[in-house]
C-alpha cells in the first residue's frame, strides 16, 4: 500500500493526463493507472478549442501544442452555417487542429516532468472505499495484483468506465447516430479547407487531417445502416464521402477503419465519497462541434486545484462538492448543443432537415447570434453560478490582461498553479497582505491600465471574488476576507 495523502487517477487520456500533471505540480503525490500497454497513433478528437489553450497556454504547453497543427478561424457546421471564431476574445481566435495524440504527449511530458507516476498495461478490477480513502486493485501485464490506497480516486477512463461501474453509477442517454464508418486515409487531392464537412440530405461526411499526409476521413449513410461489428468497405466509404462533398480528394490506401455509434449520455453524479468522474467516464457526446476532449479537459482543470486545497489542509472537504455542481450543468449544456447539431443535419424528414440548415445559416449571419455560437462552441462563454449579490465579473473566464512587472499577463502568472490577486492599483498595503501571509497559495499582481476592480483569479482561471472598492481600508479588508474564504487562514494561523 502506498502512503495517504495521495491521489490516483484511472486513465491517461487528455483529462487523467491534464489532471495527472496540475497534481504533481502542486506537491500531490499522484499516480495514473493505465490499461493501454502503449500509446496509439490512432485518435478520435482533433479539436482544441480556444477555451481549452487558455487552459494550456496557464500551463505552459500551448505553444508546443500549436506548432503541431492547423489554426481555423471558420467552422463550417453545415450547410452554409459557418461559426466565425476569429473575432473570439483573448490570445487564440481560432480552433487549432491536431490529433489527439499529440495533446496527450505535451500533457504527459508535463505531468512527468512534475513527478507523476504513469503506470501502463494496468486493467483497474476492484475499487472500494471507506471514510479516509479509497482502495483500488489493478492487474497488470505480466498478470500481478497492483494494490493501491489513495485519499482520492479519479475515474478518467472513458466511456466504458471501470470506475463508474464500481460506482454502480447509471450512465442514461441514447445513441443519437449508428453506424458511422471511420478511416484514416491518404487523399490525392487535398481539400481547400482544413476542416472538410459536407451533407447531401441521406449522407455526411468529414475529413481533417493529421499533418503527417494521412487524413481521417468520417461517414454516415442513411440507407445503409449496419452494426458496429460490421467491416468498413471501402468502396462503400468513397461512394458515402462522394455524395456529400461532390469529390472523394482521391482517398486511398486505408491504414485503418471501424465503425462507431454516437452516444449522448451522462451520469447524475459526478462524484461518489471520495471518487470522482471526469471526461468520457462522465459524459459522452456526439463529435458535432468538437466539444467532448475540451469539456473533459476543463472538468480536469476545475477538480485539480480543489483536490490540491483540501489536500494541503487549504479548504474543507466541501469544497470538491463545488466540482458536480458547476461541471455537470457544462456537459449537459455540452450533450444539447452537440445534439442539436446532429439533429439538424441528420435526423428527421429531409424537408425539416433541410428548414433547419436554412434556419441556421440565417441566424449564424446574425452578429449577436454568431457571437454567442463562437462563444459556447469555443467554450469561451462558460461561467460558473455566483452566489447572490456577489459581483458581476464573479464565476466568469478571467481573460488574459496585462500585468505589470513579470509575468506581464494574467494566464502567465496562472503557471505557478495559485491564486492570482489583481489589484487595481499599486498598494503596498494589499501586496503586503497577499505576498506575506499567503505567497504560498496566491500570486498578487497589479493590472497595467485604468481599472477600479481588484479581483481573485481561481488557479482554473476563472473569478473568485472582485470588488470595486477604492477606498484603501475597506478594499483591503475585502480583499482579507477574500483571500480567507478562498484559499484558507493566513500562514501565520496555520498551526501543524
Amino acid at each position: 500500500m502506498t502512503a495517504s495523502g495521495n491521489v490516483v487517477i484511472v486513465g491517461a487520456g487528455p483529462a487523467g493526463l491534464l489532471l495527472a500533471g496540475d497534481l504533481a505540480s502542486a506537491g500531490v503525490p499522484v499516480t495514473v493507472l493505465e490499461r493501454r500497454a502503449s500509446g496509439s497513433n490512432l485518435t478520435r478528437a482533433f479539436a482544441v478549442h480556444a477555451r481549452t489553450l487558455e487552459i494550456l497556454d496557464a500551463r505552459e504547453v500551448a505553444e508546443d501544442l500549436l506548432a503541431t497543427g492547423e489554426k481555423v478561424r471558420q467552422v463550417r457546421l453545415f450547410g452554409t452555417a459557418r461559426v466565425n471564431l476569429s473575432r473570439l476574445p483573448g490570445r487564440f481566435p481560432y480552433l487549432l487542429v491536431t490529433p489527439q495524440y499529440e495533446t496527450e504527449r505535451v500533457l504527459e511530458r508535463r505531468a512527468l516532468a512534475a513527478g507523476a507516476e504513469i503506470v501502463r498495461g494496468a486493467e483497474v478490477v476492484g475499487l472500494r472505499q471507506d471514510g479516509t480513502g479509497v482502495e483500488v486493485e489493478a492487474r497488470l501485464a505480466d498478470g500481478t495484483a497492483d494494490h493501491r490506497r489513495a485519499d482520492y480516486l479519479v475515474g478518467c477512463d472513458g466511456v466504458r468506465s471501470r470506475v463508474r461501474e464500481a460506482l454502480g453509477l447509471p450512465f442514461p442517454g441514447r445513441s443519437a447516430i449508428r453506424s458511422v464508418m471511420l478511416a484514416d486515409v491518404r487523399l490525392d487531392e487535398e481539400p481547400r479547407e482544413v476542416l472538410t464537412v459536407g451533407s447531401s440530405g441521406d449522407t455526411f461526411a468529414f475529413l481533417a487531417p493529421f499533418g503527417d499526409g494521412w487524413h481521417r476521413a468520417i461517414a454516415w449513410n442513411r440507407d445503409h445502416q449496419v452494426p458496429d461489428t460490421d467491416p468498413v468497405d471501402f468502396d462503400e466509404l468513397r461512394a458515402t464521402v462522394r455524395r456529400a462533398l461532390g469529390t472523394d480528394h482521391g482517398m486511398r490506401d486505408p491504414r485503418w477503419t471501424s465503425r462507431f455509434h454516437s452516444d449522448e449520455r451522462q451520469v447524475p453524479r459526478y462524484s461518489v465519497g471520495r471518487v470522482f468522474l471526469a471526461g468520457d467516464a462522465a459524459h459522452v457526446h456526439s463529435p458535432a462541434g468538437g466539444m467532448g476532449m475540451n469539456t473533459g479537459l476543463q472538468d480536469a482543470a476545475n477538480l485539480s486545484w480543489k483536490l490540491a486545497a483540501v489536500l494541503h489542509g487549504h479548504a474543507g472537504p466541501g469544497l470538491l462538492d463545488t466540482y458536480h455542481s458547476e461541471r455537470h450543468p457544462v456537459g449537459r449544456t455540452v450533450l444539447r448543443t452537440s445534439g442539436g447539431l446532429v439533429r439538424a443535419v441528420m435526423l428527421g424528414p429531409r424537408p425539416l432537415r433541410a428548414a433547419r440548415t436554412a434556419a441556421a445559416a440565417l441566424a449564424t449571419r446574425v452578429p449577436p447570434v454568431a457571437r454567442r455560437a463562437a462563444e459556447r462552441v469555443s467554450g469561451i462563454g462558460i461561467a460558473y453560478p455566483p452566489p447572490r449579490g456577489a459581483h458581476p465579473l464573479t464565476g466568469r473566464r478571467a481573460p488574459d490582461i496585462p500585468l505589470m512587472g513579470e509575468p506581464s499577463r494574467l494566464h502567465e502568472a496562472l503557471r505557478g498553479g495559485r491564486f492570482v490577486l489583481v489589484v487595481a492599483a499599486n498598494d503596498p498595503a494589499v501586496t503586503y497582505l497577499a505576498t506575506k501571509r499567503w505567497a504560498d497559495r496566491v500570486h498578487c499582481a497589479s493590472a497595467d491600465g485604468a481599472t477600479r476592480t481588484s479581483a481573485l483569479v481561481r488557479p482554473d482561471g476563472y473569478i473568485a471574488w472582485a470588488t470595486d472598492e477604492t477606498a484603501p481600508d475597506r478594499r483591503a479588508t475585502q480583499i482579507r476576507d477574500a483571500l480567507t474564504t478562498w484559499c484558507g487562514p493566513p500562514a501565520a494561523h496555520i498551526h501543524h
